[in-house]
């Protein structure tokens, strides 16, 4: 089986493993399954592969990379490619979340720039200065550039409250799961975190807009972050 074969079976797997994520959110066990199948696919994919997978023409692939449309990241590896997660993301955008197992039709490189149309204007619809306080006297000592850094934080924090959706919260405490799998937050924080994530949505978002010591804390180890 040559590398684009494998890769394309891969993909095909990860992206009916996310789909039973999202059918069976509470089973850690799917959780486990995918971060796994993602490891083995690798975190970044190639942009000749990502068009391939997507059915697009590299050229427009390209064209939405340079326009930063679609993220460039380096892998742990030191690879450069596109993130795993933000080309099924896409994919499952571009399909409905349905699994094609024929060849995708020529259409389906013409549909992509509805999607990125519809980014650019819910960006645009976003104020940071109405996500937050500004405060415009602000010092620039180390406690101003602190507090600065935990402004943007509530600001993005604020904006996804404004568009969260349950998939977001079931991918978070996915997240969640995964980061107290491999070490990678502390144990403290993952409880507290899972129990917001438990709540219903009206009230994780209200945990998501407040401005409290404890929430800046909970902030710095987020699974929000990249929704």
């Amino acid at each position: 089986m040559g590398v684009t074969e494998r890769n394309t079976t891969l993909f095909k797997r990860l992206l009916r493993l996310r789909r039973a994520e999202r059918a069976h959110p509470d089973d850690r066990d799917i959780a486990i399954v995918r971060a796994d199948l993602e490891r083995e696919l690798g975190d970044v994919i190639s942009r000749s592969m990502a068009a391939h997978l997507l059915g697009v023409h590299h050229s427009s692939l390209q064209r939405w990379i340079d326009s930063r449309d679609l993220p460039m990241v380096l892998s742990k590896s030191g690879r450069k490619g596109l993130p795993v997660s933000s080309v099924a993301a896409l994919h499952e955008a571009l399909t409905g979340g349905v699994l094609e197992e024929s060849r995708e039709p020529p259409t389906r490189r013409h549909r992509i720039e509805p999607l990125i149309r519809e980014s650019h204007r819910q960006a645009d619809r976003l104020n940071p200065r109405q996500l937050i306080d500004v405060d415009e006297d602000e010092s620039d000592d180390l406690a101003g550039g602190h507090r600065r850094a935990e402004r943007r934080s509530l600001a993005y924090h604020r904006a996804v409250a404004r568009r969260l959706r349950r998939p977001m919260v079931d991918a978070a405490r996915r997240k969640v799961w995964q980061r107290q799998r491999e070490g990678k937050i502390d144990a403290r924080y993952a409880a507290e975190w899972l129990q917001i994530l438990d709540r219903p949505i009206p009230d994780v978002r209200r945990a998501l807009r407040t401005d409290s010591a404890r929430m800046r804390d909970l902030r710095q180890s987020s699974p929000f972050a990249g929704s």
